[in-house]
This record gives structure tokens, C-alpha cells and sequence, in this order.
């Protein structure tokens, strides 16, 4: 399979290594075979319709018809003439019948970018042509019969549509039959310079001119972007540097003169996800940061416990050893000459003097010191095998404990190779 993808990428001129990337191909892959209809979910620019072309191209349809149409770019009035046609004197203007596209591309493929946008009524034409390939054209009674593969996609939640009313959920569950997430670039930082070059090259090679290369800190600014306007935003950016830079080789000086807002930064915060859950998968390393700050909170609330149980006297700050080195007994037997005295009197005063909590145990010079891992992928991966563990493997509620989406959990099992 991996060489399969391999040949694809070449074909399609698709750059990428991410494990996210390769999922989607391998689902466009096993499901191209196929007549299914396909729902590619995923934000504007991310190149949703190179994955409705590859599935074309590779399926028994290939010799046939695909059309692309947008939507959102037709007008509400017009729209179910274009996609299945009118009669003469059908409305004002109709001055012949004229076929739609559901009738022109018989036997082929269609893709349905932004569905979302489509009309209530033109909803209900389409769930009846997914159902039983049937439609009929404005102005007409006539039935009419087409086998048109349809491939949709969507940059908006469809769910929360649906639960507004302004999707039909059983044409939802219709097209979506197959979903194939395309991830955006901040989803694939591995992928963002490789594109980058690849578009300088490209620009280079048509304009003969030089190609612009990046320094580190360049390309770290790069690659650190959220990049909203994805695929699109970076090749705008490529040919820009390449036209207008003076320098073949580009600082990050360079890099924020022509794109100022590259600096910024996007702290993980609480937002809404595609399925209305209320953290993105960022956010289990920021709850980890605060159940950290929590877990210290109560060590130190220990240790000032004992010490108050224990009548024991600490050293001022500057005197305290480093965090990680190794305590033992002389560190709290140090004490001023008058309290060593004074403690010593009173001890023969009592006959029975309270024992100390801290010599029952072993002390801190025989233990071992373990350091533990500071790697955010460690500790994404630990939380994420305990809520596994918690729920028994029940994907559902483990991706709901750790509050996040059930694919990105998935994402997550196969990176981290989790049972």
C-alpha cells in the first residue's frame, strides 16, 4: 500500500509524508472501486478536490465525464435549472430546453464542492437522484434516469447544520456513506516546507528564474504558522518571495517584511471542533500542564505538613540544594548551635520525646532519583492509553474523558501504534 500511495502522490503532484495525509489517500483509494458516495470534509484551500479527482480517475468511470461545481458560486434562482436542466418556457428567459449536468455527465462523476451551501428544495432533487437515479427538469413532469457517481464536500460543520435545520439530515447520512477528512496544514507541519519548495521550484522553472531558498529561522517561522488560507496561502506566499525578493536566499526578516502576521502564534485555547466538542486535541498537553501544577501543589502542601507535624526547622531558601540532587539527614539536622541545645534539653526533660515521620522511611540518600519524561508526545500518549484503559477501550468514551473528537482520537491510536 505504501508504494500505491507513493504512485498516486506522483500522479496527482500531491507533497506530503504526514500520517494524516496518507490516511485520507488510503481511504480515497479503497473507496475509488467503488459507486459509494464520498462526503470530503475538510477547511477551504486543504485541496478537497484532488481527492474528488483521484477517486474519479481511479474508478470504472474514468473514461467518462467529471465535473466540478461549486455550490455556493450558483445562484439560488438558477441553480436546479443547471443541475437538472429546464423545458422551454419554463420560467422567464427559457427560451429552449437545455440539459443539466446530471443529464450531460451520465455515466461519470460529479463533485458537489460546498455542499453545504445548496437549497432546501435542491436538497430533496438530489437525495432522489442518490436514492433512485431519478430527477426531473424545471418546467417538466417527465422522469428521467441518470448514473451519476456524486462526490461532495464540505469547509463547514454539516452536523450543526443539520441540528439548525438548514441541512436535510437523511440526505447527510446519504452522502456520507465514505467521509475522508483532509487535514489542514497546522495539522501537517512536517509538509509545509516540502510544499513550499516544491512551489518555488515550480515558479522558478516557469519564470526561469532562481529559486528562493529559506534559512533555519525562516523556515521554523514557516513552518510554525497556523497557516488559515492553507495550500492556497503558502503558494501565494511562495511566488510572491519569488517575483518580489531581490535576495535568493531569505532570512526571516525577509519573511515577516512580505508577511507580517507570520510572527503570530496560536496558543491551544478552548474552541469548538468540527463535532461541537469543546477541546482540540492540543489542549490534552495544556490540561496535562495544569493537572501538573496540581499534583506539585499537593506535594508541597505534604511537605509542609510534616514539617508542622514534626516540629522540624528548614533552612532558608539559599540553602536549600538544588532540585534533583540528593537530600539526606544532615540536610535537616542542620540547624544554629542554639537550637541543636535546646533540642537537646528538651529530649532529656521528656521521657517519651514524639517520633520524627521522616526516620521511619529510608532516607533520601539511599533512594533512587527517577526522572521522568518531559516530552509533551510521552505525556499525550500516557494520557491517552489511560483513558483507554479507564473505559476499557471504548474509543467513544476515552475520546470523550480526554474531550476530544472520536477521529482525532483515532489519528492518535494509529500515530502512537496504541491497541
Amino acid at each position: 500500500m505504501r508504494r500505491t500511495l507513493q504512485g498516486v502522490k506522483q500522479r496527482f503532484g500531491i507533497i506530503g509524508r504526514s500520517p494524516e495525509l496518507d490516511h485520507a489517500l488510503h481511504t480515497a483509494l479503497r473507496v475509488a472501486g467503488t459507486d459509494l458516495s464520498v462526503l470530503i470534509e475538510g477547511e477551504s484551500g486543504v485541496g478537497k478536490e484532488v481527492f474528488s479527482r483521484i477517486i474519479h480517475e481511479l474508478s470504472p468511470r474514468k473514461h467518462n465525464h467529471f465535473i466540478a461545481i461549486n455550490c455556493g458560486a450558483i445562484p439560488e434562482g438558477t441553480i436546479n435549472s443547471e443541475l437538472f436542466g429546464h423545458e422551454k418556457g419554463a420560467f422567464t428567459g427559457a427560451a429552449s430546453e437545455r440539459k443539466g449536468y446530471f443529464e450531460t455527465v451520465d455515466k461519470g462523476t460529479i463533485f458537489l464542492d460546498e455542499i453545504g451551501e445548496m437549497p432546501s428544495d435542491t436538497q430533496s432533487y438530489l437525495l432522489r437522484i442518490l436514492e433512485s437515479g431519478e430527477f426531473i427538469r424545471v418546467g417538466s413532469s417527465t422522469i428521467r434516469k441518470t448514473d451519476v457517481r456524486v462526490i461532495a464536500a464540505t469547509n463547514v460543520d454539516l452536523i450543526e447544520n443539520v441540528k439548525n435545520g438548514k441541512f436535510r439530515d437523511d440526505l447527510y447520512y446519504r452522502l456520507n456513506t465514505v467521509p475522508i477528512y483532509v487535514p489542514p496544514l497546522r495539522e501537517r507541519k512536517e509538509d509545509i516546507f516540502l510544499l513550499f519548495r516544491k512551489f518555488c521550484v515550480d515558479f522558478a522553472e516557469k519564470h526561469r528564474i532562481d529559486p528562493i531558498q529559506l534559512n533555519d529561522e525562516a523556515r521554523v517561522l514557516l513552518e510554525h504558522y497556523s497557516w488559515p488560507g492553507n495550500i492556497r496561502e503558502l503558494k501565494n506566499l511562495a511566488e510572491q518571495l519569488s517575483i518580489l525578493s531581490e535576495e535568493r536566499s531569505i532570512s526571516a526578516e525577509d519573511l515577516v517584511s512580505f508577511s507580517p502576521k507570520i510572527r503570530d502564534r496560536h496558543l491551544p485555547t478552548r474552541t469548538e471542533s468540527q463535532d461541537g466538542s469543546n477541546m482540540q486535541e492540543r489542549e490534552i498537553l495544556y490540561q496535562l500542564l495544569f493537572d501538573m501544577k496540581k499534583d506539585v501543589t499537593e506535594l508541597k502542601n505534604l511537605v509542609f505538613g510534616l514539617i508542622s507535624n514534626n516540629d522540624l526547622s528548614v533552612p532558608e531558601r539559599d540553602d536549600l540544594p538544588r532540585i534533583g540532587s540528593h537530600l539526606s539527614d544532615e540536610f535537616f539536622d542542620r540547624r544554629s548551635e542554639a537550637e541543636s541545645k535546646k533540642s537537646q534539653s528538651d529530649s532529656e526533660n521528656k521521657e517519651d520525646e514524639r517520633p520524627i515521620v521522616l526516620d521511619e522511611y529510608n532516607s533520601y540518600e539511599d533512594s533512587e532519583i527517577v526522572e521522568e519524561s518531559l516530552s509533551l508526545e510521552d505525556m499525550e500518549k500516557e494520557m491517552i492509553q489511560k483513558a483507554l484503559e479507564k473505559h476499557k477501550g471504548k474509543r467513544k468514551y476515552a475520546a470523550e474523558d480526554l474531550g476530544i473528537s472520536e477521529r482525532t482520537l483515532y489519528r492518535k491510536i494509529k500515530q502512537f501504534d496504541l491497541s
